[in-house]
C-alpha cells in the first residue's frame, strides 16, 4: 500500500539466528546432552555447527515468503551473528554502561535447568502452563515446646531441605490451636480451613509479630549455617489467601525469600545443582527436583512431620525453548536496570498506536508499570559474547567497538571473530593494575539481539549513520500477541535506553492462529496444518484474504472450510464479475480507449457504483493509512457483492444488445473502470488475483501502462463523483430488496411470479430507486408509506385475569368476539381513552386498555419483514392475471436453461414450439413477444417438434 503511494519502502531481510533454540536442534543433531557433552565435543566445532544448522531452512523461508507475496530484500539480508552486527550490540552495551545501566548481581532468578541458562522475566511471561502439582502442610517443630508445631505450607516440597527461615504477616491474627495431642501455630483466619472435620480449640491468639524470632528445629540439617537460621520472620508478602498464613523460606530458590534473607541477615543454603538435581550429602543426589518431591514428602510423613498433602492447580512456567519446569535460582547474572527506565517506558509506550488499542495500558501498559531489572546474561554458547572483561583486582571493562578491544588486547589476534570460543582468548591489559583481564564466559540474552535491531542492522554507529537516522522510529512494526512480553518489550527496552524514545510509531498485535476448534495447534496434539498444503488448496490470495478479512487481532480459527468459504463470497465473487466482463467484451469487440468513461451517458446504476467506488477508495485509503485491516477488508468485500449481485446482475441485460447503443458502451465503459480501478484497491491485500486481472484488461490494451499492478499509484478518490444521497437511497433500496425477498420467501412465491403491491416502511427514494426496486421484486406497484396500518393490524385476546372475574363463563365468548374486530380501530379506541363495547348473550360487555392483549401482525393475504427500522410488506393475493404473467417468467427461465444445455452460444437465435395445457398455452400465447425477445427466439408458436429440435418436458 505504501509502495502504491509513493513511499519509500525498506525491504531489508534480516535473519535472527542465535539463541537457544538452535543450540538445542544442534545438540539433537551431533547426539549430544546439555553442557557438559557440549564442552566435551568442543565449544568450536559446536559454534561452527550452529552457523550452518541456523541456514537450513532458508530455502523453505524464501519460498513461503514468494508464495504468499510477501516481498523482501533477501539479497543483502543483516545477520544477527556477523561481526558487524556483533560490534554494534557492543556499542550499545558500553553505551548502557557508561549510563550506569549494566550491573552485575547475584539473584534469585528464572533458570532452566535443562538449558543450565536464566530467563529474562518476559520470557518466562510466555511459558507458563496450568499444572496439578502436590502441596505439603509441613510441620516444624517449635524449640523447647512439647508437641507444638509452626504449620507451613509450600508448592515446592524439593525447597524445604534447603530451609533457612519461617515468615509469618506481622499485622494478621495468628492462633495457637490444639489438635489430639499436639498444637500447631498458624493464621486464625484459615484454621478452620485447614481442621476442617477435626477436633480442635483455639488456646491462644496474637498477632504474627508476636511469633517473630521464635526459633523452631529444622526438618533437615544437611548443611551447617554459617549466620543465625531457623527462626520466624516477617513480611507483607504473606497473605492469607491459601495455606497456614506461615511460608517456609528457602533463600536460593524464591525472589520474596532473598529479599526477607537479606533483610534478616540470613545464611543461603543451595542443595540443588545446576542441572536442577539434589547434592551430596542429600539422601536424593543426582535426582531431578520435582522427581524427588514424593520422595521427600515420604520422609517427612515417616517422621511425623507431615500433617497433610493436597493437589493444587496453579500457573507454573516451563521453559518456553525446551518445555523444562523452571525453577527459581540463585545465580550470578548480568543486568540491565530497567526499573530505573520505568517512567521512560511508560511515556514512551503511551506514544505508540497501537492495535488493538487496548495493548496500551493492558498488556504492553501492565508489564511495563511492574518492570523489573532485564537479565541479559547466559551461561550458554551460541549468542553474542558479553564484551566484558574482569581483573582479578576487581577492576571491569566493557568493549565497545573492535579498535578499543585491539588496543587493549594483550595479544591482539591476527584474524578476530566475535564468537566464542575464539573471543574468550582474547585477554586485556588492565587499565588499574597492569594484570591480565579475561572475559565474562557469559553470552547474550538473544532477545537482546533482536531488539538491536533498528541500528544494529545498519552497523550503527560505525557506518551508516544517515540511513538509521531516516529509517528510525520505524513506521510500523507486526507481531503476534506473545511479543509484547518479547520483540515489542526488547525493541523498546534498548530504545529507550539508548536513545530516550519509542523505536516505532504503529503497532499491528496479531492473535493467534487456533485450530477449528479454537485450540492451539501443536504438533503433538496433530491439529497442525501445513501452511504450503492450504497454500495449494486455496491459493494464497484466499489464505491473505482469510486473515485480513477476520480481525487480526482475536486468535484466528483456521480450518479449510472456513478459508473456502472466505474465497467463494469475495474472490469467487470478484471471479465471476470479471469473467462475465470478459465473455461479453470479447464477443462485442470492445475497446476501452475508444469508449472514455467522461463521454459516457451514464445511467443511475453507473453513477451509483462510480460513487460506491470512490467513496471506497477514500475509505481503504484512510483505514490503510491509519493501520486499520479489516475495516477496509470487509468494505472490499461489501462493495465487491453489490457490484456482482446488484450492479451486473440488473445490468445484464444492457450487454445483450447488438452494437454499443442502448446504454451499452456506457455500460461497458463503467464495468471496466471498475475492474480496472479495483484491483489496484484490492493490489496489497490479494496480489495474485489482481495482478492477473491488471495483465489482461490493462497492459493488453495499453502496453505503456506500468508493468504491474504493484508498480501503479494507488488510485485516488474523486470526490466528484461521489453521491452520497444517491448511494444512501440504493442503500435503502438493497435493504427494502432484501426484505422483500425474505417476504416472497415466506409466503412461498418464487421471484418469478408477480405480485401486485409492495409496501415499503422506514425508506425514503425517488422515483427511479422505485422503479428498479418493482422490477427486482417483480411487483406492479411500491407504495412508500409511513403508514404500516396499510398491512399491519392487531391480534385481539382477552387478559384472563382481569376479564375473568369481570365476565366469568363468557370468557370464550369475549375472545371469539376480540378475533372478529379490526385491531387497528381498537387500538385507535384505548389510544384516546375509549373502551370497547358489545353485547354478548344480553349481556353488555366493557373492555378497557387493560383488559386487552394486543399482538402486532399483518393482514390477511400480506407477509412483512423488518430489518434496520425498514419494513416490507408483500400483498401474496395472486390474480389469474398475475398468475398467468407468472408463468410467462417461468416458460423463460427454463427456455434460457434449455438454451445452456444445447450448447448455444449466448447471441445464438432459435426456433421455440411447445404443447401445454389450454390455460398454460393462453398464457404463453399472450406474452410470446416478451418469451421471443428474452430468448432471442426467431420464432415461438404451438406445435409438435421435429428431430431437429432439442426437447424437454417441464411442470411450471
Amino acid at each position: 500500500f505504501h509502495v502504491m503511494k509513493g513511499e519509500n519502502v525498506l525491504r531489508k531481510a534480516g535473519w535472527d539466528t542465535h539463541g537457544l533454540p538452535v543450540e538445542l536442534e544442534v545438540e539433537h543433531a551431533l547426539g549430544l546432552d546439555g553442557k557438559p557433552a557440549i564442552e566435551a565435543y568442543g565449544i568450536g566445532p559446536f559454534i561452527e555447527a550452529c552457523k550452518q544448522s541456523v541456514w537450513t531452512y532458508k530455502s523453505e523461508w524464501e519460498r513461503m515468503s514468494e508464495r504468499v507475496g510477501f516481498w523482501a530484500d533477501m539479497t543483502e539480508p543483516y545477520v544477527t551473528y556477523h561481526d558487524n552486527y556483533i560490534e554494534s550490540v557492543w556499542w550499545s552495551l558500553k553505551t548502557l554502561h557508561e549510563k550506569g545501566l549494566l550491573y552485575k548481581g547475584h539473584k534469585v532468578v528464572p533458570y532452566c535447568p535443562r538449558c543450565g541458562t536464566s530467563l529474562s522475566s518476559h520470557e518466562v511471561a510466555q511459558g507458563y502452563k496450568e499444572v496439578t502439582d502436590v502441596s505439603a502442610y509441613a510441620a516444624f517443630k517449635v524449640t523447647n515446646q512439647k508437641n507444638t508445631y509452626f504449620l507451613a505450607w509450600t508448592t515446592t516440597p524439593w525447597t524445604l531441605p534447603s530451609n533457612v527461615a519461617l515468615c509469618v504477616n506481622a499485622r494478621e491474627d495468628y492462633c495457637l490451636l490444639a489438635c489430639g495431642e499436639k498444637r500447631y501455630y498458624l493464621a486464625r483466619a484459615l484454621a478452620d480451613t485447614v481442621f476442617s472435620g477435626k477436633d480442635t480449640s483455639i488456646l491462644q491468639t496474637m498477632k504474627g509479630g508476636e511469633l517473630v524470632g521464635m526459633a523452631y528445629e529444622p526438618l533437615y540439617r544437611f548443611a551447617e549455617p554459617d549466620k543465625k537460621a531457623w527462626y520466624v520472620t516477617a513480611d507483607d508478602y504473606v497473605t492469607l489467601k491459601e495455606g497456614t498464613g506461615i511460608v517456609h523460606t528457602a533463600p536460593a530458590f524464591g525472589e520474596d525469600d532473598a529479599r526477607v534473607a537479606f533483610a534478616y541477615g540470613l545464611p543461603l543454603i543451595q542443595l540443588v545443582d545446576d542441572r536442577g538435581c539434589f547434592i551430596e550429602p542429600t539422601p536424593w543426589a543426582g535426582d531431578f527436583v520435582k522427581d524427588a518431591d514424593p520422595k521427600i514428602l515420604d520422609d517427612l510423613k515417616s517422621r511425623g512431620l507431615l500433617f497433610l498433602t493436597a493437589d493444587v492447580v496453579h500457573q507454573y512456567p516451563f521453559c518456553w525453548r525446551c518445555d523444562t519446569p523452571l525453577i527459581y535460582y540463585a545465580r550470578p547474572s548480568w543486568f540491565i536496570r530497567m526499573s530505573a527506565l520505568r517512567e521512560d517506558l511508560i511515556t514512551n509506550n503511551r506514544l505508540i498506536h497501537w492495535l488493538p488499542e487496548n495493548i496500551k495500558e493492558g498488556r504492553m501498559g501492565n508489564f511495563l508499570e511492574n518492570v523489573l531489572d532485564w537479565a541479559i546474561s547466559r551461561e550458554r554458547y551460541w549468542g553474542t559474547p558479553l564484551p566484558i572483561w574482569v581483573c582479578d583486582c576487581g577492576q571491569m571493562h566493557v568493549i565497545g567497538a573492535k579498535d578499543e578491544l585491539l588496543q587493549m588486547a594483550v595479544t591482539p589476534p591476527d584474524n578476530l571473530e566475535l564468537h566464542r570460543p575464539f573471543i574468550d582468548a582474547v585477554t586485556l591489559r588492565c587499565p588499574a593494575c597492569g594484570g591480565v583481564m579475561t572475559r565474562v564466559k557469559d553470552v547474550l540474552d538473544c532477545w537482546y539481539d533482536s531488539g538491536a535491531m533498528p541500528f544494529a542492522q545498519w552497523h550503527y554507529p560505525f557506518e551508516n549513520q544517515d540511513i538509521f537516522k531516516q529509517r528510525f522510529p520505524a513506521d510500523f512494526i507486526s507481531e503476534a500477541v506473545d511479543q509484547t512480553r518479547g520483540w515489542f518489550y526488547t525493541l523498546e527496552a534498548i530504545s529507550t535506553a539508548l536513545f530516550g524514545q519509542a523505536p516505532f510509531e504503529n503497532c499491528i498485535v496479531m492473535g493467534h492462529v487456533q485450530d477449528k476448534d479454537g485450540i492451539k495447534m501443536s504438533k503433538h496434539k496433530g491439529n497442525v496444518i501445513d501452511p504450503f498444503d492450504a497454500l495449494n488448496e486455496h491459493g494464497a490470495d484466499a489464505v491473505r484474504w482469510y486473515f485480513y478479512s477476520a480481525s487480526p487481532w482475536i486468535p484466528s480459527r483456521f480450518y479449510s472450510e472456513a478459508v473456502a468459504e472466505c474465497r467463494r463470497k469475495f474472490l469467487s465473487t470478484l471471479q465471476n464479475v470479471y469473467a462475465f466482463f470478459v465473455m461479453y467484451a470479447n464477443i462485442d469487440g470492445f475497446n476501452p480507449t475508444e469508449h472514455p468513461l467522461d463521454t459516457a451517458e451514464l445511467t443511475l446504476m453507473d453513477e451509483w457504483i462510480l460513487s460506491r467506488l470512490h467513496s471506497l477508495i477514500q475509505k481503504v485509503d484512510d483505514d490503510l493509512t491509519r493501520y486499520r485491516i479489516p475495516e477496509p477488508a470487509r468494505a472490499i468485500a461489501e462493495f465487491t457483492d453489490d457490484l456482482s449481485n446488484w450492479y451486473v446482475r440488473r445490468c445484464r441485460e444492457r450487454f445483450w444488445g447488438k452494437g454499443m447503443a442502448g446504454g451499452k458502451a456506457a455500460a461497458f465503459t463503467t464495468l471496466y473502470t471498475v475492474l480496472t480501478t479495483l484491483v489496484k484497491v484490492i493490489a496489497p491485500f490479494v496480489p495474485f488475483i489482481s495482478e492477473s486481472i491488471y495483465q489482461n484488461l490493462v497492459r493488453t490494451n495499453d502496453p505503456d501502462a506500468p508493468e504491474s499492478v504493484h508498480l501503479c499509484s494507488f488510485p485516488v478518490c474523486d470526490a466528484s463523483r461521489i453521491n452520497t444521497d444517491t448511494e444512501r437511497q440504493m442503500a435503502d433500496l438493497l435493504v427494502a430488496a432484501q426484505l422483500g425477498r425474505s417476504a416472497r420467501n415466506l409466503a412461498g412465491i418464487k421471484t418469478r411470479q408477480p405480485v401486485s403491491t409492495l409496501y415499503v416502511n422506514g425508506v425514503e427514494f425517488e422515483d427511479t430507486y422505485a422503479a428498479l426496486l418493482k422490477d427486482e421484486l417483480n411487483v406492479k406497484a411500491l407504495i412508500v408509506t409511513r403508514d404500516a396500518r396499510l398491512y399491519t393490524t392487531y391480534r385481539l385476546k382477552p387478559q384472563m385475569r382481569t376479564v375473568g372475574p369481570k365476565y366469568g363463563k363468557l370468557l370464550g365468548s369475549i375472545g371469539e368476539k376480540l378475533k372478529t374486530m379490526d385491531g387497528n380501530e381498537a387500538a385507535d379506541a384505548f389510544e384516546s381513552g375509549q373502551a370497547l363495547r358489545f353485547a354478548l348473550d344480553g349481556t353488555e360487555v366493557t373492555l378497557n386498555k387493560e383488559d386487552v392483549l394486543m399482538e402486532l401482525t399483518h393482514k390477511e393475504g400480506y407477509i412483512a419483514q423488518s430489518a434496520r427500522d425498514v419494513t416490507a410488506a408483500l400483498d401474496t393475493r395472486l390474480t389469474p392475471e398475475l398468475i398467468s404473467e407468472g408463468y410467462i417468467r417461468e416458460a423463460v427461465s427454463k427456455l434460457q436453461t434449455m438454451r445452456r444445455e444445447a450448447g448455444y452460444d449466448v447471441t445464438d437465435r432459435i426456433h421455440v414450439r411447445y404443447r401445454a395445457s389450454d390455460m398454460l398455452t393462453e398464457a404463453l400465447a399472450q406474452g410470446d413477444k416478451h418469451i421471443s425477445n428474452s430468448v432471442l427466439a426467431a420464432s415461438f408458436t404451438p406445435g409438435e417438434p421435429d428431430e431437429n429440435y432439442y426437447t424437454k418436458e417441464w411442470d411450471l
